[in-house]
């Protein structure tokens, strides 16, 4: 995998993050579960801005970035609150897993921003009940 392959992979990882959180968040009610309503929402602005450092770095070597899908579907049900906070766990172990990938794949500046994002997503993950791992971004 080249480094722009692997930017491209955290790319379209993000562009699903986004969109699913968008739907978590329409499931989570902000008067009934106002925490996980407020996680739902700071996770999805945290994808919306890696989407859009993503997007730059490659812009910056002129690579055309991947296009999100026009529809994705979520990992398991999302009627409940423990569903979506399974289904944000999910996707955080998928981000993770991505970022890992581009960890291995790039260096500089990217491995760099890929380890932050990787860490964030941990971060995330723990936040929806996701269990501690020592190696997160490991399969």
């Amino acid at each position: 995998m080249t480094p722009v392959e692997a930017l491209q992979n955290a790319l379209a990882a993000e562009h699903a993050s986004v969109y699913l959180y968008g739907l978590l968040g329409a499931r989570a009610s902000a008067s009934a579960q106002p925490v996980l309503f407020d996680r739902l929402q700071q996770a999805y602005a945290d994808h919306r801005t890696a989407r859009d450092d993503l997007v730059a770095r490659l812009a910056r070597r002129d690579v055309d970035p991947v296009a999100s899908e026009t529809d994705y579907a979520p990992p398991g049900p999302v009627s409940t609150p423990a569903q979506i906070e399974a289904v944000a766990r999910t996707l955080e172990r998928r981000v993770a897993l991505t970022y890992g990938e581009t960890v291995a794949h790039t260096s500089g500046e990217d491995r760099l921003a890929a380890i932050d994002a990787l860490d964030a997503a941990a971060v995330r993950g723990l936040g929806f009940g996701e269990p501690p791992t020592a190696f997160p971004g490991l399969a």
